[in-house]
């Protein structure tokens, strides 16, 4: 089997010579991998969709994890957007609200669509179901949305790593945030060179990013780093859209991030050994829920 693209460089170049979206690429790339039909293709991502909404909205009404480390504060989010008196506009922080939504229903043992992990799955659809509200796509866009980012993630999950254990958060979170960005710019009308930008500016702005679980759980800080990288991905795509580049290509970030990654402490990639899980408040949170 022959892949349509392998990096972002390919991925972009038969995007811009067939005139085509990156979902239309990533599409192919997936019926070629299959050999399934575009239909079948396109009703599994929109089962995957169908998932990611019923979790946002179930997040949305309010969950609390078993430990009770997480839970509530996408609510408290969407209250304070309610009074009216924010002080960063109001689709980055339901963005936000969304992702951490997402999120805090993984943590309470909820059904999500992992993207690309179950820890990172809160910032592809936080973006979606915010910036529907600015753009009004269509089902179909939405689904493309989806197709979009994984076409990015595709490229992750290939030449580097999508995994906390390997790479640290930015490889879960940074590589999430890319992909939201990167879909979030073809839904605006953007360029596949611009989806690029977008990806570039995202994750190199998160490159190092540790993964430090508190008790080893995917709660602390794992939500709230997903509301910052639904905020990180809306202002590259921002960017992007606006004609600025990324100094450093797209492909050259991703192998940077996985080179950092491979030179990462072992502590700070998922073992719940250090940074934020190190502190007294992280180790006595620990110690509460598993015992000395």
């Amino acid at each position: 089997m022959e892949l349509l693209f392998r990096n972002v460089r390919e991925l972009i170049e038969l995007a811009e010579k067939e005139n085509k979206r990156i979902s239309d690429i990533m599409i192919e790339q997936e019926m070629a991998m299959t050999g399934k039909s575009k239909e079948e293709i396109f009703s599994k991502m929109e089962e995957n969709l169908k998932v990611m909404e019923a979790a946002v909205e179930r997040g949305l009404q309010g969950v609390k994890s078993v430990t009770g480390l997480t839970g509530g504060d996408s609510v408290l989010l969407q209250k304070y957007i309610e009074k009216g008196n924010t002080l960063s506009v109001e689709l980055m922080l339901d963005a936000v609200s969304k992702a951490m939504a997402t999120n805090e229903v993984n943590a309470a043992m909820g059904i999500i669509c992992a993207t690309p992990t179950a820890g990172s799955a809160g910032v592809v659809p936080g973006t979606l179901f915010a910036v529907k509200s600015k753009l009004n796509p269509t089902r179909e866009q939405m689904v493309r949305y989806l197709f979009t980012a994984g076409a990015f993630g595709f490229v992750v999950a290939n030449n580097a790593s999508i995994s906390g254990a390997a790479g640290g958060c930015q490889a879960e979170v940074g590589s999430a945030s890319g992909m939201a960005a990167a879909a979030i710019v073809e839904m605006a009308g953007g360029t596949p060179n611009q989806c690029a930008e977008a990806f570039a500016i995202t994750l190199k702005n998160m490159l190092g990013l540790v993964c430090d679980p508190v008790a080893g759980l995917v709660e602390v800080p794992c939500v709230k780093r997903n509301a910052m990288g639904a905020s990180n991905a809306l202002v590259a795509a921002d960017m992007a859209l606006a004609g600025i580049s990324s100094r450093i290509p797209c492909d050259e970030v991703i192998g940077a991030m996985f080179r950092i990654g491979q030179v990462m402490h072992p502590n700070l990639k998922e073992t719940g050994r250090g940074g934020l899980a190190a502190t007294p408040t992280g180790e006595a949170i620990a110690a509460k829920i598993f015992g000395a």
